[in-house]
């Protein structure tokens, strides 16, 4: 476990990264979590008293990462851009288990779930993590259906949010 203090930083003008907050982690911290790793990996700890499970460091070159800190984690420390955060992390041994309701629905559209098999891991737990932070019913079936029919179109997710923030297609 790596124990430090670091501020909140947000980026201007990142690519798809832009507007994210996050936290950087120096390389020399990374080597202590996880020696001799360049790639992309899941944590758990806390930020500050805010318990966090299952988030991806990110490799940012010269042995930095970064981790994002999305909504919900901003609103558990109520800290903002600027603010000094506790950070407590380790590596999280745990496998990440897809979600169960796009698994399914996936299961009775074959072209869907073939092409959702063809992409990288971490592409499938995009998909899986968006219909997961549904807050409601409602919600978490208009994503799986989204993603299906994207799926079945052989969309990536990135494809997918594009589609739909531009709505050209009326059947999506």
């Amino acid at each position: 476990m790596i124990r430090f203090n670091t501020t909140l930083l947000k980026f201007d003008r990142q690519g798809e990264k832009t507007g994210w907050t996050y936290i950087k982690i120096p390389a020399a911290l990374a080597a202590q979590l996880y020696p001799g790793n360049k790639k992309s990996f899941r944590v758990t700890g806390k930020l500050d008293h805010h318990v966090i499970k299952g988030v991806a460091l990110l490799p940012m070159g010269e042995g930095d990462f970064i981790m994002a800190i999305n909504a919900a984690m901003r609103k558990g420390i109520g800290k903002r851009k600027g603010a000094t955060v506790n950070v407590q992390l380790s590596v999280d041994k745990a496998p990440y288990q897809l979600n169960k309701e796009l698994m399914e629905c996936m299961a009775d559209e074959p072209a869907s779930l073939g092409f959702f098999k063809t992409l990288p891991l971490a592409h499938q737990h995009y998909f899986s993590k968006w219909v997961e932070s549904a807050k409601t019913e409602n919600t978490k079936a208009s994503r799986i259906a989204q993603a299906v029919s994207a799926l079945a179109r052989k969309w990536g997710f990135p494809e997918m949010l594009r589609a739909k923030k531009n709505e050209k297609d009326p059947d999506f």
